[in-house]
C-alpha cells in the first residue's frame, strides 16, 4: 500500500446548482442549494484514499462547527488528520461554488484557516511520516508547500499549480511531476507562441524533476514524464459537477504511482477517477472507489 502525505486546503463548499453561471452584475434565480466537504487537498487525500493508499493530510481548519465536521467527514473516509492544525485566528476555509447545467462551475474561496498553516509543522510531520509520497497544491501558502517538497527527500513530490496566479514562488526544481490544466499550463508558459498542450507539457517538463502533466477534460491528456510523451483520450462520461474532477485526478493519479505502477497505469488510474468525479454532484462525496476506478480504467478507449 502506496504512503502519501497531503498538504493542503480543507474546505466548507457552499453549492449552488443554477441554469447558468451569474455574469458580473447578473442574478440568476432558482438555484438549489448543497454543503460539500471539499478544499483541493482535502479532495485529494479522500481521492487517494478511497483508491487504496494509506493517507495522512497535512493542513489546518477553525475550532469552529465547519472545522469540527470536515475532520470527521476526513477520518470517516480513512485519512488520518492527526497533523491537521486547529486554530482560533481565523475560520475554517470556505468555498462559494455556482454550478450550471452543463456541470460548469465557477469558485469564490476565503482561505481561512488554510493561511495558517506552519511550514515548521509541515516538515516535522513529513519526516514523521516517512518514507511517504507528497501531494500539493495552490490553496496553502507556497512557501508551505517548498517547506514540505524540502522535506521530501527522497520521495515523489507531485504537485498540482492551481490555482495558477503572477504571485507563485514555488521552486518547480523540487517537484517531481507537475499537474495543470491546459489553461493553467498556457499560464504558466506565459511568453510561448506555442500552446500545443504537448508543447507545453514537454516545456513545463523541463523546470521540474520528472515532468508535467496537462489535463484536457473531456479531450483526454497529455504529459512528457522521464522522457516519454503520452497522449490519452477521455473516458465517455455524462458530466453533472466537474468541481473536484481533478482532484479526483491527483489523488488517484499519485497512488498508483506511489504503489509503483506505471506511469501510464497511473494516468489512466487518473483519468477514470476525473471522470467518475465528474459525474457525481459535489467534491468529495465524488471521490470514486478503488474497485469502481479499476473497471473504468480497464475499458477499451475510443
Amino acid at each position: 500500500m502506496s504512503r502519501i502525505a497531503v498538504v493542503g486546503s480543507i474546505n466548507q463548499d457552499i453549492v449552488i446548482r443554477v441554469p447558468r453561471i451569474p455574469r458580473p452584475g447578473e442574478t440568476v434565480h432558482h438555484g438549489r442549494l448543497a454543503r460539500y466537504a471539499g478544499g483541493k487537498g482535502a479532495n485529494q487525500a479522500v481521492a487517494a484514499a478511497r483508491a487504496g493508499a494509506s493517507v495522512s493530510m497535512l493542513g489546518s481548519v477553525g475550532t469552529d462547527a465547519d472545522g469540527d465536521d470536515l475532520l470527521r467527514g476526513l477520518a470517516a473516509n480513512g485519512v488520518d488528520t492527526t497533523h491537521v492544525a486547529r486554530v482560533d485566528s481565523a475560520a475554517t476555509g470556505t468555498a462559494l461554488i455556482a454550478v450550471d447545467d452543463a456541470g460548469a462551475n465557477s469558485i469564490a474561496v476565503a482561505e481561512g484557516a488554510n493561511f495558517q498553516i506552519n511550514p515548521e509543522d509541515v516538515q516535522s510531520a513529513i519526516a514523521a511520516l516517512q518514507p511517504v509520497a507528497v501531494v500539493g497544491q495552490r490553496e496553502v501558502p507556497d512557501d508551505v508547500i517548498n517547506a514540505a517538497f524540502q522535506a521530501t527527500t527522497p520521495g515523489l513530490r507531485v504537485l498540482n499549480i492551481s490555482p495558477v496566479d503572477a504571485g507563485v514562488v514555488i521552486d518547480l526544481g523540487l517537484v517531481d511531476i507537475a499537474v495543470v490544466n491546459e489553461i493553467e499550463a498556457a499560464q504558466l508558459a506565459e511568453g510561448s507562441n506555442d500552446n500545443d498542450p504537448v508543447a507545453l507539457a514537454r516545456s513545463l517538463a523541463t523546470r521540474t524533476q520528472r515532468g508535467c502533466v496537462v489535463t484536457l477534460g473531456g479531450d483526454g491528456l497529455v504529459a512528457h514524464v522521464d522522457g516519454q510523451t503520452h497522449v490519452q483520450p477521455a473516458f465517455p462520461t455524462t458530466v453533472v459537477d466537474t468541481t473536484g474532477a481533478g482532484d479526483a485526478f491527483c489523488g488517484v493519479f499519485t497512488a498508483a504511482l506511489a504503489s509503483g505502477r506505471p506511469v501510464e497505469t497511473a494516468l489512466r488510474w487518473g483519468q477514470a477517477a476525473g471522470a467518475l468525479a465528474a459525474a457525481t454532484p459535489g467534491a468529495q462525496p465524488s471521490m470514486p472507489l478503488a474497485d469502481d476506478i479499476r473497471r473504468l480504467a480497464e475499458t477499451e478507449l475510443a
